[in-house]
């Protein structure tokens, strides 16, 4: 862990202006490779952070995992939110619509691999992992509403409200939300202590989705625009907004599939970081993209006063910034074998994202 980390600063206060990230990056060699049309950058000569005897970075097969794994959610996803012709087939149309519209999958995708990490099943996190989906496309569907972001587009297509109104994809999210932990709470557990787990796991994830977390960071943002926070204010609220998921994702994950406690305490320190870099390159993405490579709109944040990290840091900083946190991220798995090689893939994949 750096020295600002361990001393409980904010994580942009080990950057140091910038200058030494930049200048250690533009030494690391890359290559490209392609993953589902989207340009993935690879170290070809070590991962990312201090393990430089490994190269699961360059051996491990992204691709086939992520298409292994993403089609067990989907299939999972959609016998979990199935369509009925009863009297509240319109509902369940709206929460289908955006719940199965693609994307990523990442958080879930983490639950599977920290899981897999610790030794587990990914069939042990499975529920939990489509729970995590949930809560997150619910929150995407309430962000977009007029009275929150405002937005017309996500994942390519219009969004709920545009197609279901604003009722309609305002009970959407909430049937969301709420069934996740239905899912999730009906998981079963075999043992005395696999339910322990399993409610340390539902409270975890609670938290991370309430005014403690997601709920308690988009407040932070709303009630923020139009001003300019400090990098720290910044910080809190994406660790809110966007970490707390990625945290619970990853530490629900592994506690399901039998993690310690020492394995918990260090994946929490690769969620911590990876959650922000994900946050930091979301931010870069809005400034240098377009709404027809990323599915949604473009440059909304500058639109709305919002405070990102290239609005405070300038773009080059937010990129090196943004590699620095994966580098703690990897570093953080220095315990694990090669189990956790998907873990490592998925840190350099989530900061190479080109959507």
């Amino acid at each position: 862990m750096c020295a600002a980390a361990a001393a409980g600063r904010p994580a942009h206060e080990s950057f140091a202006g910038g200058a030494r990230v930049e200048r250690k990056l533009a030494r690391l060699p890359f290559k490209r490779r392609k993953l589902d049309g989207e340009a993935l950058m690879m170290r070809e000569e070590k991962p990312y952070g201090a393990n430089a005897g490994r190269t699961a970075a360059r051996a491990f097969d992204l691709d086939g995992y992520l298409q292994a794994r993403v089609a067990l959610i989907e299939r999972t996803l959609a016998a979990t939110v199935a369509a009925t012709d009863g009297p509240a087939a319109r509902l369940l149309e709206a929460m289908r619509y955006s719940l199965l519209a693609g994307g990523k999958r990442l958080r879930p995708v983490l639950a599977l691999a920290a899981c897999e990490a610790v030794g587990g099943a990914p069939e042990a996190a499975l529920g939990f992992a489509c729970a995590v989906e949930m809560i997150h496309t619910y929150s995407l569907v309430h962000d977009d509403l007029p009275c929150m972001d405002d937005d017309d587009l996500r994942r390519g297509r219009p969004t709920n409200h545009k197609v279901y109104g604003e009722a309609i994809a305002t009970l959407a999210g909430d049937g969301l939300l709420t069934d996740a932990f239905m899912v999730l709470a009906r998981t079963g557990a075999a043992t005395p202590g696999a339910a322990a787990a399993l409610l340390e796991t539902i409270a975890e994830l609670a938290e991370a989705a309430g005014s403690a977390g997601m709920v308690g960071g988009q407040a932070i943002d709303l009630l923020g625009e139009g001003r300019t926070p400090g990098l720290a204010e910044l910080e809190l609220m994406h660790r809110k907004k966007t970490g707390a998921l990625f945290m619970a994702a990853v530490r629900g994950g592994a506690r399901l599939g039998g993690a310690t406690a020492a394995q918990l305490a260090a994946l929490r320190e690769y969620a911590r970081s990876l959650g922000l870099a994900f946050q930091v390159i979301d931010d870069l993405l809005d400034v240098e993209a377009s709404a027809e490579v990323v599915g949604k709109r473009t440059n909304k944040d500058a639109a709305r006063g919002k405070a990102t990290y290239p609005a405070l840091m300038g773009v080059a900083r937010a990129r090196a910034f943004a590699h620095e946190l994966i580098a703690r991220a990897t570093d953080a798995l220095a315990q694990f074998d090669d189990r956790a090689d998907a873990l490592r893939t998925l840190a350099a994949y989530a900061v190479e994202r080109k959507l």
